[in-house]
């Protein structure tokens, strides 16, 4: 799963592919409606790739969440983000046990949910890893 060049800007809903730089800032297109336009500097934009979640041990990026979910969902889309509260964060367990329940919040599970179910419809959801990993399984040999 590749989510370098998507973005999240502050006050927006939904996530964004930046397609290119003009003067004042971005110009992106909605992942939702493939309507573009120009984001200025002044707005406060993140980017998926520099995002992660914390555990108990080290900060797990985003993007290993996504595959967490999208095994576990078998590329299909996942909860819903307006679930309850309760049943987000059980499911969260699932995909990421360890995750720090100190300092993510409710907030941003939802977001995760939200933006993989973005991620997912716009066809984004991949598993590319998962195939590697399966070709190098199949070059180790057993010694008995």
């Amino acid at each position: 799963m590749n989510i370098e060049g998507i973005i999240s800007i502050s006050g927006k809903g939904g996530l964004y592919k930046l397609l290119s730089q003009s003067r004042g800032g971005f110009i992106v297109e909605a992942l939702a409606d493939g309507k573009r336009f120009p984001v200025h500097s002044t707005n406060n934009v993140s980017s998926l790739a520099d995002i992660a979640m914390y555990t108990y041990e080290e900060e797990v990026p985003l993007k290993e969440v996504f595959e967490n979910i999208a095994k576990k969902e078998n590329l299909g889309p996942t909860l819903n983000h307006k679930d309850s509260a309760k049943v987000l964060k059980e499911y969260f367990t699932d995909v990421l046990p360890n995750f720090d329940e100190d300092r993510v919040y409710t907030s941003d599970i939802k977001k995760v949910f939200q933006w993989y179910n973005i991620l997912q419809g716009a066809g984004l959801v991949t598993l590319d890893d998962e195939k590697e990993d399966g070709i190098e399984d199949a070059n180790i040999v057993t010694e008995e």
